[in-house]
């Protein structure tokens, strides 16, 4: 059964990767979009190709989560067109460097705690309030395998993942007795451009990231948010985690030396 089709649905960061498959795999399910990233000629690109696709109803803007103003700013003007999303789904988010943590740099810091948790934040504060007055909707975060299993180097970046799964649960505490659910999806290693920003476009060592196995692709992770969102409204789907099959643990993925 399709629960999906004729809902609003807004996704961050949906300018590429996971971002942008769910966009698809949405806009093919009927869902009425909200597309927010910072590219704003890709995001534009991505609306005219779902129209023309799927004949979805599309809107976009350019958004970085990490500007509150801005967030709230958006929300005003989407209230204002009849745009009230019955689904967010918080995607944006990033990892910068992979470094022990007295050799960090603070700036990477700052950027990933400001998009992963504060962006997270500050799109929930301000959509949620009018799901919790319809007494329904569904907040989904794009959480990590990370914020389960920390690895070497990835201290700052699995902090801000294992704040995002506390988030999950506090705010699913906090909607006890509401018919608005929250859940996470949380993927271990798939290949977008995520390695490639944490290395600061260094596109030959991003690329070792992902050789000798198959990793998740963007689509596996729309196809499970899809799941999560489809799921009948008395069902919550708490949390999703989602390996490829060559890998166990955030340490334990078999690579094929040939």
């Amino acid at each position: 059964m399709n629960r999906i089709d004729g809902r609003t649905v807004l996704v961050t960061g949906a300018t590429a990767g996971i971002g942008e498959a769910c966009a698809r795999r949405f806009a093919s399910e009927g869902a009425r979009l909200v597309l927010l990233g910072r590219r704003v000629e890709r995001l534009e690109a991505l609306a005219a190709e779902l129209r023309d696709q799927y004949g979805s109803d599309t809107r976009v803007a350019a958004l970085d989560v990490r500007d509150r103003a801005g967030v709230e700013s958006l929300r005003d003007d989407l209230a204002s067109e009849g745009f009230t999303p019955d689904v967010i789904v918080n995607n944006a988010g990033k990892a910068r460097g992979l470094d022990r943590v007295h050799e960090g740099d603070p700036d990477d810091w700052d950027e990933m705690i400001d998009t992963n948790l504060k962006g997270l934040l500050w799109v929930t504060r301000a959509f949620l309030p009018a799901m919790v007055e319809a007494d329904r909707g569904h907040v989904v975060n794009i959480g990590s395998s990370a914020g389960r299993w920390t690895y070497p180097k990835g201290n700052v970046y699995a902090a801000t993942k294992f704040g995002v799964k506390a988030l999950t649960e506090g705010i699913n505490i906090d909607l006890l007795g509401t018919r608005v659910r929250v859940s996470s999806v949380d993927p271990g290693l798939v290949e977008t451009e995520f390695s490639e920003v944490r290395f600061h476009g260094d596109t030959d060592r991003a690329k070792t990231v992902y050789e000798g196995y198959e990793p998740l692709r963007a689509e596996d992770v729309a196809d499970a948010v899809a799941y999560v969102v489809n799921a009948p409204e008395h069902v919550d789907v708490f949390n999703l985690v989602l390996l490829p099959t060559d890998q166990r643990h955030s340490m334990l993925v078999h690579r094929d030396d040939a």
